[in-house]
C-alpha cells in the first residue's frame, strides 16, 4: 500500500500548519488534485530557501497530483509586506516580466511544465486587466479591515508604516486562489508560514464566493542551527542560477553545513529513503563528512543535474586532495579566473587577487586574513603582506587560492 504524500511531508519536516489536517491528508491520499504555490518576480533567481516549497511540489507531483507554479508578475507589482520591515523596492513592469521569465525557466527544471499535467502561469495575465472599482465591489467587499489588521504581517508593518498599495496584497493573492479554483479546479494552496494569513484569506474568499471548501498548507521558515536564514551566507544568497552561483559553490554550501543540520537537510532537500537518512543522521565525528557529501551531491543533482553534481564533487575532491588523483576535468569544475601571463610576470599582491575573484569582500578583509593566517596559495599560508604571486607560483593545475578552510578559487594563466 502506497504511503500518503501528506505523511511523507510530515515525517520529513515540511509541514508547519494545515487549514484542516484531516481533510488535507484525505485530499492528498485520494484522487489527483490541483495545487499551487506562488513565487514573486523580484529577482532573476530563486535561492536555496526556495527549495523547501519546490521540493514539496515535487513530492506531490510524484504522488500524481497536478502542480501549478505561479510566477507573480501581477502581485510583484504591488509587493508582499509579509516578513518585511519596510516596503519592497518598486520594480518596473519590464523588469518584473524579465525576472518572471527567468524564474519560470528555473522552476521548469524541477517541475517539467507540459501545459497540461504541470502548469506555469503568470498572475499578471488576470490581475493587470482588472477594473479597480469592479474588483472592489466583487472582491473587496468580502474582506474585513479589522481582520486584516490583526494579521501578524500587517501588525508588524504598522509599527514602521504600511503603504496602501501593500495593504492590497492580501486581496490580490486571495483572488489568485479564487481564479485558480474557478478556472483550473485548484483546491490546495501551499507556501511559507509567513503566508498563512494570505492563504487563509483565499480559502475564505472561495468559501464566500463559491460556497466551496479549499485548503491551505504552510512550510516552516527555516534557519540553520547557527541562526542564519536558510539560503543566506556571509557572502550573500545561495542562488539556484548557475550563472550567479556555480554548481561547485552550490555543492560547497551543502557540504559545509553545520553538523546539526545534516539530518534535517537530508530529509528536506533529497529524495533519499528515510531509513537511509536516519542511518546517515546518526553518524558522528569525522564520519558526518560522508553524510554531508551525500547531501551536497543529491542537492546539487536535483538543482543542476547529474553531470554538474559529479563534476562539483570531483572538483571538491581535487581541491581538498583526498579520495583520488586530480584530473584536468576535476579542476575545470572549480570556480576559475583566467589571468594573463604578463600580469603574473609583474607580480600580483594576494590582497588584490583574493578580493578580485571574490574570496574576500575587499582588500581590507584580505589584509586582515593574512594577519590571522587565513589566506593560502597552493595550500601554503601567505605569511606576509609583502608576499606576491608570480611565475614561481604557477603549478600544472594553475594557482589554487584558499580563504579559510573551505573557500577555493583557481587561477588559470594564459
Amino acid at each position: 500500500m502506497s504511503t500518503n504524500v501528506y505523511d511523507i511531508l510530515k515525517v520529513r519536516g515540511f509541514i508547519a500548519q494545515a487549514s484542516d489536517e484531516a481533510d488535507v491528508r484525505k485530499m492528498l491520499g485520494g484522487d489527483p488534485i490541483t495545487y499551487y504555490i506562488g513565487y514573486d518576480s523580484s529577482a532573476t533567481s530563486l535561492h536555496a530557501g526556495s527549495l523547501v516549497p519546490i521540493m514539496a511540489m515535487m513530492h506531490l507531483q510524484q504522488a500524481g497530483h497536478r502542480p501549478i507554479a505561479i510566477v507573480g508578475g501581477g502581485t510583484t507589482m504591488v509587493g508582499d509586506p509579509s516578513g518585511r520591515t519596510e516596503m519592497r523596492k518598486m520594480l518596473s513592469e519590464e523588469a518584473i516580466r524579465s525576472n518572471g521569465r527567468a524564474i519560470h525557466a528555473q522552476l521548469d527544471r524541477y517541475l517539467h511544465f507540459d501545459g497540461k499535467d504541470s502548469l506555469a502561469l503568470d498572475n499578471a495575465d488576470w490581475l493587470l486587466p482588472l477594473s479597480y472599482v469592479q474588483f472592489l465591489r466583487e472582491i473587496g467587499r468580502h474582506f474585513s479591515v479589522n481582520r486584516m489588521l490583526a494579521a501578524e504581517a500587517y501588525k508588524q508593518r504598522l509599527e514602521k508604516g504600511l503603504s496602501f498599495i501593500e495593504f492590497n496584497y492580501q486581496l490580490l493573492q486571495a483572488y489568485d486562489y479564487l481564479y485558480l479554483y474557478q478556472n483550473y479546479g485548484c483546491t490546495l494552496q501551499m507556501g511559507g508560514d509567513d503566508q498563512w494569513g494570505n492563504i487563509l484569506a483565499g480559502v475564505d474568499l472561495i468559501r464566500r464566493v463559491e460556497g466551496a471548501k479549499a485548503e491551505a498548507l504552510t512550510f516552516p521558515l527555516l534557519t540553520t542551527a547557527s541562526g542564519t536564514k536558510m539560503g543566506k551566507t556571509a557572502s550573500g544568497s545561495v542562488w539556484l542560477d548557475a550563472d550567479l552561483l556555480s554548481p561547485y559553490d552550490f555543492y560547497q554550501y551543502w557540504v559545509n553545513c553545520d553538523d546539526r543540520d545534516v539530518g534535517r537537510f537530508l530529509r528536506l532537500f533529497t529524495f533519499l529513503p528515510m531509513e537511509e537518512i536516519k542511518q546517515m543522521g546518526s553518524l558522528e565525528g569525522s564520519d558526518i563528512r560522508k553524510a554531508k557529501q551525500v547531501l551536497a551531491f543529491e542537492a546539487t543533482r536535483i538543482t543542476h543535474g547529474e553531470k554538474e553534481a559529479q563534476e562539483a564533487q570531483s572538483a571538491a575532491v581535487a581541491a581538498f586532495g583526498i579520495g583520488k588523483e586530480k584530473t584536468d576535468q576535476d579542476m575545470d569544475a572549480m570556480p576559475t579566473t583566467v589571468i594573463s601571463s604578463s600580469r603574473l610576470a609583474k607580480g600580483i599582491s594576494p590582497m588584490e587577487i583574493f578580493a578580485e575573484v571574490g574570496l574576500t569582500s575587499s582588500r581590507g578583509e584580505a589584509r586582515r586574513l593574512i594577519k590571522q593566517g587565513g589566506l593560502y596559495v597552493n595550500d601554503q599560508r601567505v605569511d606576509s603582506l609583502d608576499d606576491i604571486l608570480n611565475e614561481d607560483s604557477l603549478t600544472p593545475d594553475g594557482i589554487l587560492l584558499r580563504a579559510g578552510k573551505k573557500k577555493y578559487h583557481r587561477l588559470r594563466v594564459e
